[in-house]
């Protein structure tokens, strides 16, 4: 099974789990209904952006759709090319960054995915709000990002890092060349979620 399978299949698991209908899930996510077929069939490639929008809708983290990265060739396999994705990971991009999830940790407080991200130079991703309580940080590996909500952005350079709430609309930006980080997505644990 391929990648978007994967995530189709996910997908369509967490949809049933919460007993709620294609169109439900289209009006809470604003996807369209036929891209939500298409994704859950695994015909359509998804965007970073509509997963988040996705996975917001349902109240999950977005690891809940992509999968458990230690059985898809775990973090260890990692280059240090500086190519921005994982051997044996695959990846989603969206309009600025592309994101390869490396790890999930749970534990009874919150879900924490661990993501590698390449920000694209010179352009900027604006990033919905996520599910109440979740919080981003961004560690820098090589170029300057401009990170947190537009109203509070930070710039952050190599070996630096920069935390923000993520449950407010933020973005993501590169002004002059491609960055390269490790991104922290903590979700608080909703009862019954996991």
């Amino acid at each position: 099974m391929g990648p978007n399978e994967d995530v189709g299949r996910r997908l369509r698991a967490l949809r049933h789990q919460q007993d709620l209908s294609l169109s439900e899930l289209s009006r809470r996510s604003r996807v369209g209904k036929g891209t939500l077929s298409e994704l859950e069939s695994g015909r359509r490639n998804p965007t970073l952006e509509t997963l988040y929008a996705l996975a917001t809708a349902l109240g999950r983290p977005l690891s809940a759709l992509l999968g458990d990265p230690a059985q898809q060739g775990g973090p260890g396999s990692a280059p240090g090319s500086g190519t921005g994705c994982a051997e044996g990971l695959p990846g989603v991009s969206g309009s600025a960054v592309t994101a390869v999830l490396l790890e999930r940790y749970e534990d009874e407080a919150a879900v924490t995915d661990v993501f590698r991200v390449t920000i694209r130079a010179g352009a900027t991703q604006e990033s919905e709000a996520h599910v109440p309580g979740t919080g981003e940080s961004l560690m820098v590996l090589s170029g300057a990002a401009v990170v947190g909500p537009p109203h509070d952005t930070r710039t952050v350079g190599p070996g630096a890092s920069a935390r923000w709430p993520a449950d407010v609309p933020h973005i993501y930006s590169a002004p002059d060349a491609d960055v390269h980080g490790i991104l922290f997505v903590r979700y608080p644990t909703a009862p019954g979620s996991g």
